[in-house]
């Protein structure tokens, strides 16, 4: 009976080991967000977390490895990406590029991404994990719609769909990575509605859309747009 009883009321050390690891992973983006990813230790993210600092050595080599996988965890591990497909190209590109913009605006996101894609540049391990388990799926994602649009007769034969997806997506990061210029929808919908016109057949819904109203003739929003 007293076994039985002692059973029941043991730790459970899986319980515990989530705890920990959920309040290193927080502790990390809280940190990175008030001190940057230069001032940011293992030692601090230990303290903050309330565990040992060889408690995250066993689990992470490094600061950089801890706030990689709690963006992946804020992010929901990066799941697939499906992009919309409603037969209309350009608003399926749009409604993602917009949503784009948003996260590459929001801070939560904005903060860990910029002091990740900073410290791949001297880690190749970590500049690997972050394009074989963000980048890629995402640009894979972009590709293959892109490829349906050209099997239902939307975009021209011998078009490099690789080329022409990062056309697209590196527009935006560029502009984020400046901090220079404004983000905003209207930028993301003349980037699409640019990159189709010079693409597309010029049949079907979405495509051939040119300069359309609010677009300068070089894509940049003119007072109209919205």
């Amino acid at each position: 009976m007293t076994e039985r009883m002692a059973r029941k009321t043991a730790p459970d050390s899986s319980r515990r080991s989530e705890r920990s690891r959920r309040a290193i992973l927080d502790a990390a983006l809280e940190l990175v967000g008030e001190v940057g990813f230069g001032k940011l230790t293992i030692e601090a993210i230990a303290a903050r977390a309330g565990v040992g600092k060889q408690t995250i050595y066993r689990w992470w080599p490094s600061k950089a490895a801890v706030l990689f996988d709690s963006f992946l965890d804020q992010s929901d591990g990066a799941p697939e990406i499906v992009l919309p497909d409603t037969g209309d190209l350009a608003a399926d590109l749009k409604t993602v590029l917009r949503a784009t913009v948003d996260g590459m605006g929001d801070p939560k996101y904005a903060l860990p991404t910029r002091a990740l894609i900073a410290e791949s540049q001297n880690d190749p391990e970590l500049g690997a994990e972050i394009n074989a388990r963000i980048l890629e799926p995402q640009l894979a994602a972009w590709t293959e719609r892109l490829r349906v649009a050209q099997q239902a007769g939307q975009i021209a034969a011998g078009i490099d769909m690789r080329v022409t997806v990062e056309m697209i997506v590196g527009s935006i990061f560029h502009r984020w990575s400046l901090r220079t210029l404004p983000m905003s929808h209207a930028y993301a919908d003349a980037i699409v509605e640019q990159v189709l016109h010079g693409i597309s057949t010029g049949t079907g819904p979405g495509a051939g859309t040119g300069t359309g109203p609010g677009l300068t003739a070089v894509g940049e929003p003119t007072a109209a747009a919205t």
